[in-house]
């Protein structure tokens, strides 16, 4: 897959192009580019795809903004593997959000990208002040799609509904949303060692985001170090035992594995959460607590095995 984080002055081929934020990339975003690669293949028009980083609502109000779902190059690896060719980030800046809907038309959608069809969600909006619309789009000459929303469970489906069951800790309803395991992956990083020296080396995961959609005690698999997905479980949280007013940290104890990881791109899959972070009184009571927690993951993974 090809990426471009500037839009090119003329465009150099047609495209079929799906617009949108994809935080997720959920069962109703890739319903969306199910439809992107038919339609790009039966016409012959690039599959194309134009997202924004960051999220709108991370630079309107960043303080309210919602937790990530993805980082953009989980973004980026989710739209290759479902068939996008062409990606186009736009940076959503203080320029782009004072963009009049009909030069986003003009400059954006004809001469940079040459948008022969857009497919967009039912409520999507553009422009300054979202003040443009589907119908705005096809007012202005265009060939819009506008797909209707996936529901599930009587409701549709959306970023918020799958962070609200990773914050309830329903990985299985989070999974069912989203069509996969809910994974965070990153760079293995130097850590502060605490865990070696509890008994229990544990790999810290590099996040792009200090407001992690879950936090807790998980049951997890990681990807990227062999040819398949190891064992382990995982603390996300501010690690209240040994810090205050710490920043979120991912990390992850491997069962029965050990060897040199640090640098390497993992991925992480959260399978079943074991409990809530919590506060102990000291190391001793903490390192019991990880005991019982590793244990507590061995019994997942052998009843999953069954």
């Amino acid at each position: 897959m090809q990426i471009f984080r500037h839009f090119p002055q003329h465009a150099e081929i047609p495209t079929a192009l799906a617009i949108g934020n994809f935080d997720g990339v959920h069962i109703g975003h890739r319903a969306i580019m199910r439809r992107l690669a038919e339609v790009a293949g039966s016409t012959g028009l690039a599959c194309s795809l134009l997202t924004f980083e960051p999220h709108p609502r991370e630079f309107f109000t960043p303080d309210q903004a919602p937790a990530r779902l993805t980082s953009m190059r989980e973004k980026l690896e989710l739209f290759a593997e479902h068939g996008v060719k062409r990606s186009y980030v736009c940076q959503f800046d203080a320029q782009f959000a004072a963009m009049s809907a009909q030069l986003f038309i003009e400059r954006i959608l004809r001469q940079s990208l040459d948008a022969r069809l857009i497919l967009v969600g039912e409520d999507f909006r553009f422009g300054a002040g979202r003040m443009g619309s589907v119908q705005h789009m096809r007012d202005a000459g265009c060939i819009v799609e506008s797909l209707p929303e996936v529901e599930m469970d009587g409701a549709r489906v959306s970023s918020t509904r799958v962070r609200q069951a990773l914050e309830g800790g329903d990985l299985l309803q989070a999974k069912r949303l989203l069509g996969r395991d809910y994974s965070i992956s990153g760079h293995i990083v130097d850590g502060d060692k605490l865990g070696r020296v509890l008994g229990y080396p544990t790999a810290n995961v590099q996040m792009h985001h200090d407001k992690p959609p879950l936090t807790g005690i998980y049951a997890v698999k990681l990807g990227g170090l062999t040819g398949g997905d190891l064992p382990g479980v995982a603390s996300l949280g501010v690690r209240p035992t040994m810090k205050q007013n710490g920043k979120p940290t991912l990390e992850v104890h491997l069962l029965d594995f050990d060897g040199d990881i640090y640098g390497r791109h993992v991925r992480v899959s959260f399978l079943k959460k074991l409990r809530d972070e919590e506060k102990f009184p000291d190391l001793e009571t903490l390192r019991r607590q990880i005991a019982l927690d590793e244990q507590a993951a061995r019994e997942y993974f052998l009843n999953e095995a069954k």
